[in-house]
């Protein structure tokens, strides 16, 4: 069996990994991480996943959608990242204890609207953190001044007319199309 996963899963787990690396970097950047923690995430992910799964098909990777759990977990602990990894260690040993009881049916208990409610919620911030970029806004303040600053003042059109001088175009038509 071993054989089998240095013959397939092996390379599979590596390219797993160099996909995912710019991603893990990405996401341990914006929740306060230190940058090894995404290297650390992505071997994981894609390496030890795939020797101990056993699963003949399967992608393990970083969960973007964590990224501001993680930070705020990170910041209630005073910024203090190794409490942040205490709880990450208890948490984990919590899931191989009731994984060793095989009691994953408690997961049925969770309501579906609690979870369609988080990922609703993910998609609205991935969304929202695209529309600068699908419109061609150039300036770093889109939410703070550049919507919300149509609703500032009375003179809409000179607010529309501003705006229109910082989004492009040809962005515009590439994401309509």
């Amino acid at each position: 069996m071993r054989l089998i996963w240095l013959k397939h899963d092996l390379p599979a787990g590596l390219s797993v990994f160099f996909v995912a690396l710019p991603l893990c970097l990405g996401i341990s950047l914006s929740s306060g991480a230190p940058l090894y923690a995404g290297i650390l995430s992505g071997i994981i992910g894609g390496m030890v996943v795939s020797f101990i799964s056993g699963s003949a098909l399967g992608v393990s990777g970083p969960a973007a959608g964590l990224a501001p759990v993680v930070y705020s977990a990170i910041f209630s602990y005073g910024n203090d990242y190794r409490v942040f990894l205490l709880t990450v260690i208890i948490a984990g040993l919590f899931q191989l204890l009731l994984g060793t009881l095989k009691l994953g049916v408690i997961a049925n208990y969770f309501p579906s609207a609690v979870i369609k409610g988080m990922l609703a919620a993910i998609g609205i911030m991935l969304i929202s953190k695209q529309m600068p970029v699908a419109l061609g806004y150039d300036r770093p303040d889109f939410w703070n001044k550049g919507v919300l600053g149509f609703f500032s003042s009375s003179d809409i059109k000179d607010n529309i007319h501003n705006f229109n001088l910082h989004i492009t175009r040809g962005a515009i038509i590439i994401t309509v199309t």
